[in-house]
């Protein structure tokens, strides 16, 4: 949409670029060709505007002669510009189709009634086709139906192929290869990189194409290239959150742009191997008020990213359509979800990465086709892409970052095990709760409530019939060393008397609310009953929110934030009052998204906000409410905030953590939340986790043994289930049961000081705490499509039970040497899947060889256990070599990194010594220390052992598992230390 602001940058017209014109291919080089001024060739570049003296008397003399040739000449080129090939060649990986039902027809078009009117209304009379240009492969076919129920007729007079014989999945109505498009008017070097000037002399079949556009292209960084297509004329609307901002070129690069004229494409190669990373010429670009769609290659079939929504690790190719709308929508295939994540990976066939970013926020679909190609789809703003080359995967995600920000620090509680379930009626039964988790001996660091707490489930309030001591239960937690979350929906009750409701009141008072097309606050409903929506982008609002925070903690002093319904959920349809009749409501065209209607189970999309409408701004409300509540609670508390959010957008986890929201109860489900956190890691949000043992239906014993073994390595892990359902509390199991869920729990707090390291290298260098295998080893060709596996770090490697009554499972591991975590026997891959024993009781775990990782001696709470003398684990590689590192500081404080209030220790082992390097010391590391040590991978036993220079005897070695075993060591970890063997 159109945005009433000053113009953007005026185009640079001193300085023109004359190898678009009559002699010069359609495709060439940027370096090559776009010569700065006072280079060679100047008088090339000077010609549309310099006149010569000589040439005009030359002119004058020959008129005759050269206006005949001039006509020949513009003659011939100009039918060049439309028949030469392309001299780009680009990769393409053949992939078998499988049978899929047509993604291209639209499931809700019964709701579509409006939409579909106007599309029906607007003049189709274009013609662009022929059978040479409908003359296309099967898979290389690019939609022309727009989420619309077309046939031939309508189908042609867009000026659209027609073959209702094609495969499955393939569109039967698509883009002729001539379909108009945008051609480059000039090109001009600018500090950053290109300028250049777009335009178009056809319209398409979507209302208000914008006929001028301006390419920005900036050369960012060596890793990082980003473009723009804007309107030049009329601002936009873009996405409001702070980005890097460079002032020149990148003074060398990982990557090469070429352009294309006629039509207008931009191809971006790796300059190592010239891979063709993008290439939007393989379709045209629409560039409409309300409609956007830019289509590109893909140098492999494995690409991951564009969440959020219930898939594999690597997306299927065969005709898949992703919508981008958060919406309140239980996980479920073939629907979009709680967050917009429009970023993908492409793991490239020699090892190597990138990834594509389209800042973009308002509703889009990417589809993804066998060719291999991917299109997207938006329905405003602007086109604002980023290019990252890597050129491995770990470094894409942090060049991703770079731009997005890198995470928060949690809280080291936070990382303890969490415990909830709506249901929990009372005071009297949530201390029960916590009661039968201390008698069960189950480390348990923060209790939870859902609105139970809540009087008439109003934000602010509680209920003093059954939580009348409600702030008295929440102090004997803490003083039992537990943290306290509850949870806060954004929807305020707007349904009381004035003067009885404060955030009411004063909301109104303040003008925080979202208003609709009166100017009064937009009414929807939600669990209080009639409910208004704070607007979290005006800066009144924040301090509105923090207020009502401030107020509530003084009451009741929780520790952290649990913000839900933040799509915003509606359960009404727009508003109560209903939605105006507008192009904002009912624009040209929908993405598919679930409902069939942008307005489905949220707000009127007319809703007015301080930055722009709810239309552009629906994507950020759960981001800006996270925001908000990050910044009340570092004020109100003075500590590292807490707060976990469902719904989500890019830049996320710069201020909260995230769920995946209402999993099911279900093995399948549980399978699905480990792409879903991997993922998520990709997305920069490492502080993720799916609530334990299932949310909806009934679990069962097992699933929920298996669900919490598989927990204990979600970043964050929280026991959650839905009202009415069964408890699912570790303590309510069999003993059997209760065992194993206790190990693995007591696992987990042993690995925390590694953990909170982990999250320590996503905070300060853009590290995924959980990773797919295929980003370690990106090499190994069997990795890409894992997905039932994952890692902690570089150092861990997780394969647990996805199914029911088995007793083993099988695992991939790639070429090294792989150590049971509890017992240190080996595994020397050479890359292969290994068939492990996995008794109930048990998640089969494996440390890499070359790693060292740092334990603690686990408690009942973090409180405790951060106090317990230190371990570690070193895993030898085939050279006898391992490395690791510890961060600590006191866990919750703020900027502790930032301010220096921090230690870090490296560990090394080679040439049969161990040692520490301290790296950064303070005081928090005071006292503590390190009482065993684990040496796997030693190929023979020890005589003797020393620990800085004294010879000790308590120390043992297997000869079946080569673990060298170290105990009752009184080693202060503040300190460097030396432990050698012979």
């Amino acid at each position: 949409m159109h945005y009433t602001h000053s113009l953007v940058d005026k185009v640079n017209h001193n300085f023109k670029i004359n190898c678009l014109v009559i002699m010069f291919p359609q495709h060439y080089e940027a370096e090559k060709c776009a010569l700065p001024p006072g280079s060679k060739r100047k008088e090339l570049a000077e010609f549309p505007t310099v006149t010569k003296p000589r040439m005009l008397a030359i002119n004058v003399i020959k008129n005759g002669t050269i206006f005949l040739g001039v006509i020949l000449v513009v003659v011939i080129t100009y039918h060049s510009y439309y028949t030469l090939e392309s001299p780009v060649i680009f990769k393409r990986v053949n992939m078998g189709m499988s049978k899929l039902d047509l993604l291209w027809q639209y499931p809700h078009d019964k709701n579509r009634t409006k939409t579909s009117e106007i599309l029906n209304n607007l003049s189709l009379n274009i013609s662009h086709r022929s059978d040479s240009q409908c003359d296309i492969d099967l898979n290389s076919r690019f939609d022309c139906a727009f989420n619309e129920v077309v046939d031939m007729m309508k189908c042609q007079a867009r000026g659209c192929c027609w073959n209702p014989a094609a495969n499955a999945g393939s569109p039967h109505c698509f883009l002729p290869s001539n379909y108009p498009s945008y051609h480059i008017d000039y090109l001009s070097p600018t500090s950053t990189g290109y300028t250049a000037s777009l335009s178009r002399s056809k319209k398409t079949l979507f209302p208000n194409d914008i006929m001028t556009l301006q390419l920005n292209v900036m050369y960012e960084t060596s890793g990082r290239l980003h473009f723009t297509l804007k309107d030049p004329r009329s601002k936009r609307y873009e996405v409001p959150i702070d980005v890097p901002n460079i002032t020149e070129k990148a003074s060398t690069q990982l990557y090469t742009v070429r352009f294309s004229s006629r039509p207008f494409g931009i191809i971006v190669q790796r300059k190592s191997n010239g891979l063709v990373l993008l290439n939007t010429t393989v379709g045209p670009l629409f560039y409409a008020d309300q409609f956007l769609q830019i289509s590109t290659s893909l140098a492999s079939k494995y690409i991951s990213g564009l969440g959020e929504h219930m898939t594999n690790l690597i997306l299927d190719l065969n005709w898949t359509q992703l919508t981008h709308w958060n919406r309140d929508q239980g996980p479920h295939p073939n629907a979009n979800l709680y967050g917009s994540h429009p970023f993908y990976l492409v793991l490239e066939e020699d090892g190597k990465a990138h990834g594509v970013f389209l800042f973009n926020s308002n509703a889009k679909d990417v589809l993804l086709q066998p060719t291999p190609a991917l299109t997207w789809r938006t329905i405003g703003g602007i086109f604002d892409f980023y290019v990252f080359l890597g050129p491995d995967p770990k470094t894409v995600i942090r060049q991703y970052m770079d731009v997005i920000g890198y995470p928060i620090m949690p809280p080291y509680w936070s990382l303890g095990f969490h415990l909830c379930q709506y249901g929990y009626l009372s005071t009297d039964i949530t201390r029960q709760v916590v009661a039968n988790m201390s008698r069960a001996n189950m480390p348990q660091d923060v209790q939870w409530n859902d609105l139970d707490y809540m009087d008439k489930r109003k934000d602010f309030t509680y209920n003093l019939q059954y939580y009348g001591d409600y702030p008295q239960m929440v102090k004997e937690f803490q003083q039992k060393g537990l943290k306290y979350v509850m949870i806060v929906d954004p929807g305020i009750s707007s349904t009381q008397a004035a003067g009885t409701y404060k955030p009411y009141d004063d909301g109104v008072k303040r003008g925080v609310f979202i208003k609709n097309e009166t100017g009064q606050p937009l009414i929807g409903k939600v669990w209080p009953g009639p409910t208004a929506f704070p607007d979290f982008t005006n800066p009144e609002t924040h301090d509105w929110w923090y207020k009502n925070v401030k107020e509530f903690h003084d009451k009741v002093p929780f520790d952290g934030m649990w913000i839900d319904m933040n799509e915003p959920s509606n359960f009404v349809t727009g508003a109560i009052s209903g939605c105006p009749n507008n192009n904002l409501e009912y624009p040209p065209y929908v993405p598919g998204v679930t409902g069939g209607s942008l307005t489905s189970r949220t707000v009127c999309m007319s809703g007015e906000q301080h930055l722009s409408s709810h239309y552009n701004l629906h994507n950020l409300y759960g981001l800006t409410e996270a925001i908000a509540s990050h910044d009340a609670l570092i004020k109100v508390t003075g500590k590292r905030p807490f707060v976990i959010s469902r719904s989500t957008f890019p830049s996320h986890g710069r201020y909260a953590g995230h769920w995946t929201g209402d999993i099911s109860s279900a093995w399948n489900d549980m399978y699905y939340t480990i792409p879903a956190i991997m993922l998520f890691n990709m997305f920069g949000v490492p502080l993720v986790g799916a609530d334990v043992c299932g949310f909806r239906w009934p679990t069962t014993e097992e699933l929920c043994v298996r669900w919490t073994q598989l927990g204990s390595f979600y970043p964050f892990m929280r026991n959650h289930n839905a009202l009415h359902q069964p408890p699912q509390e570790p303590y309510v199991f069999s003993e059997s049961a209760q065992s194993a869920m206790r190990k693995a729990l007591f696992n987990r707090y042993m690995l925390l000081p590694f953990l909170y390291t982990l999250f320590h290298k996503a905070h300060t260098a853009g590290e995924m705490v959980v990773r797919p295998l295929s980003f370690e080893f990106p090499q190994d060709p069997n990795t890409p499509g894992i997905d039932r596996q994952f890692m902690w770090g570089e150092a861990l490697l997780i394969t647990p039970v996805l199914e029911s009554k088995t007793v083993e499972v099988s695992g991939y591991f790639p070429a090294a040497t792989w150590y049971n975590l509890y017992n240190g026997s080996s595994i020397r891959s050479k890359g292969q899947y290994v068939t492990l024993q996995a008794p109930l009781d048990t998640i089969n775990v494996h440390v890499r060889g070359g790693c060292i990782v740092p334990m603690q001696e686990p408690n009942t709470t973090t409180a405790v256990s951060r106090g317990n003398p230190f371990g570690l684990m070193v895993a030898l590689s085939d050279q006898g070599i391992a490395r690791g590192d510890l961060f600590w500081d006191d866990g919750d404080s703020l900027l502790s990194y930032e301010s220096g209030d921090y230690t870090e220790i490296i560990f090394l082992a080679k040439n049969n010594i161990l040692f520490s390097e301290i790296i950064h010391l303070n005081s928090q590391i005071d006292g503590l220390k390190l009482s065993s040590i684990f040496v796997f991978g030693l190929p023979s036993p020890p005589r003797k052992v020393s620990v800085n220079g004294f010879w000790i005897t308590d120390f043992s070695y297997r000869t079946d598992t080569q673990v060298l075993t170290l105990q009752n060591l009184s080693v202060l970890v503040g300190e460097p230390f030396t432990i050698t063997w012979i």
